[in-house]
This record gives C-alpha cells, sequence and structure tokens, in this order.
C-alpha cells in the first residue's frame, strides 16, 4: 500500500463520501490497509462474506479511486490482486472562502521572498526534500528557494512585494488583509515556545502576533511524509486585516495603525516584511507554511477589499 494522505472536501467529492458510506467496504478498505494487497478470493475468506458481494463493492471502491487492482499470474490463469491506494482518508471542508466580487486576491508562493535577513538555526524545504543547506543563512539566497514548501529561522524576516492592483485599476481599497500559515520554531517541537512574530506594511510596523508553540503533536494535514515527525509539522493560519479604523488579527485589534498610515495609493507594489525582531519579549523563531507542508496548502494570501 502506498502511504499517502487523501484530504476529501465532501461539497466536490461527494462520489468518495458515497463510497465510504458502506460497512462492507469500510472493511475491505481496513483489511487491505492493515494487511496488504489481497485477491477477491482472500477478501471474502478473511472477512467471511461471499464473493459476489465483495466484488460488486471492490468496484465501488475502484471506480472512486479507492482501489486499485492488477492482474497477477496464478497457478491456473491469473488472479485480480486489490491494494488500497491512500494509508489515511481525511474529511475536510475548503478552508478558504470564496472570493467576494469587491476583493482583489493574490497568492504569493512561499520561496518568492525579494529580499530577506535570517539567523541559524534555519532552512527550506520543498515537497520534495530540502533545499540547500540546513542552518546556514546563505541558503536563502538558492534559486531553489522559489520551491520552498517551509521556511524557518530564528531572527530577521522575509519581505515580499506584492502588486499593487488597486494602483493599476485605479480605485481606493478600504481594508487590507493577508493570510498565512505561522508557528514559532524551536528544534524539534514545543507547543508552549512562544515567539513574537511581527508584520510590517510599507515600513510601517502593523502588528505583532505571539505564537504560543512550535506544534509536532501530529503530522501536518498537508505535510510530506519524508519530513521528519519530530520536525516543525502545522501552524495556525492567522489573518492581519487593515481597515480605516486600525490593525486586526483573526478580527481582533491589536494596534492603532490604520490603511492611511501604509499610503497605499502612493506605491507601485505593497511589501510586506514578516519576522523575529532581535529585541522580541519572545524570540522563538518563526515557521512560514506554504504549498505542500501544514495544514492548509495555501501561499501567502493578500487581499484588497475595494
Amino acid at each position: 500500500m502506498t502511504n499517502q494522505l487523501l484530504v476529501v472536501d465532501p461539497s466536490t467529492r461527494l462520489d468518495i463520501i458515497k463510497g465510504l458510506a458502506s460497512e462492507v467496504r469500510i472493511s475491505i478498505l481496513r483489511l487491505l490497509g492493515t494487511e496488504g494487497p489481497r485477491n477477491v478470493n482472500q477478501i471474502a475468506d478473511e472477512l467471511g462474506l461471499p464473493q459476489s458481494t465483495v466484488s460488486s463493492n471492490l468496484q465501488v471502491l475502484e471506480d472512486v479511486g479507492l482501489v486499485i487492482t492488477k492482474s497477477q499470474k496464478a497457478k491456473k490463469g491469473s488472479q485480480k490482486i486489490c491494494e488500497s491506494v491512500f494509508s489515511e482518508i481525511l474529511v475536510a471542508f475548503e478552508s478558504r472562502r470564496p472570493i467576494a466580487a469587491n476583493e482583489i486576491e493574490v497568492a504569493m508562493p512561499l520561496g518568492l521572498y525579494t529580499q530577506c535577513e535570517v539567523t541559524g538555526p534555519c532552512g527550506l524545504c520543498g515537497r520534495d526534500g530540502v533545499i540547500g543547506l540546513l542552518d546556514v543563512p546563505d541558503t536563502f539566497l538558492d534559486p531553489e528557494r522559489m520551491k520552498a514548501g517551509l521556511l524557518w529561522f530564528t531572527r530577521g524576516f522575509v519581505e515580499y512585494q506584492f502588486p499593487n492592483n488597486a494602483k493599476l485599476t485605479n480605485t481606493h481599497p478600504t481594508a487590507l488583509e493577508f493570510s498565512m500559515e505561522l508557528s514559532s520554531e524551536v528544534p524539534g517541537t514545543s507547543a508552549d515556545w512562544p515567539s513574537d512574530i511581527f508584520l510590517e506594511v510599507n515600513g510601517v510596523d502593523v502588528a505583532t502576533w505571539t505564537s504560543p508553540g512550535d506544534f509536532g503533536d501530529k503530522r501536518g494535514v498537508f505535510t510530506p511524509d519524508w519530513w521528519k515527525l519530530t520536525g516543525s509539522q502545522y501552524g495556525k493560519l492567522k489573518t492581519w486585516r487593515i481597515n480605516g479604523s486600525g490593525s486586526y488579527v483573526d478580527g481582533v485589534k491589536v494596534s492603532d495603525v490604520t490603511l492611511d498610515a501604509l499610503t497605499i495609493n502612493e506605491h507601485r507594489s505593497i511589501r510586506i516584511r514578516i519576522g523575529v525582531r532581535e529585541d522580541a519579549e519572545h524570540p522563538g523563531g518563526i515557521n512560514i507554511f506554504g504549498r505542500g507542508f501544514g495544514n492548509y496548502d495555501q501561499d501567502i494570501i493578500m487581499r484588497l477589499r475595494v
């Protein structure tokens, strides 16, 4: 059996939900998952079911992609070998909300930062492996960083430059949002490891969010199997919002910095810096999770409400 996780959104894959809605089919998947590939007769014998029942339910599982079958030579002719495709199946609704008609959204890949100043321990990972050298800050300049799905460092920042689409369309924004998955960073993991993570926009210190820890109690939903279980697995999805009345983190006001202070319409781009300051009260490092890692499988998202 391949060691893969399937995340199913029931609003888009109702066929898989229906495929799982059977005690017989669940029993077949459990058997194949724990005992490995089996032919139809073996499954029928081990589950105490008629061969016809097993065959019809296997066809349903195969139709929705949960089981694959292969022909294999037998003593007399050939036999059909059945194998489970996924080691885990997670049912979860799509976490991202739809884009509103009065919003402009830009998704920034994690590795597409334009400036960086970081200190070790630090590193970059893509879906297929480590990028460059671990704990070597100069690795953050490696062109392969464009493939990053996870980055971490102890102090410093990474800076991203977003296009100012409000200026391009000659509109005046009423709110600005940034959304990303974050955690603290400690060698190994620790749920109790606070870190003050700051956000600057166009050179203005917007607000600081204190991450409670570096989470490793279970594998992140999208974190690849090759990534060690003792490493950071996922973060918390945080949303900074700046409007005419102040700055907010997940709807809670955290500073009096307003949208006017960012002088959005005076700039061709919108620059953000995210990181941990040298003089932070809780200098617990930072993990930023992008596509292919963590629990949300998303880039750094900017939204302009116009």
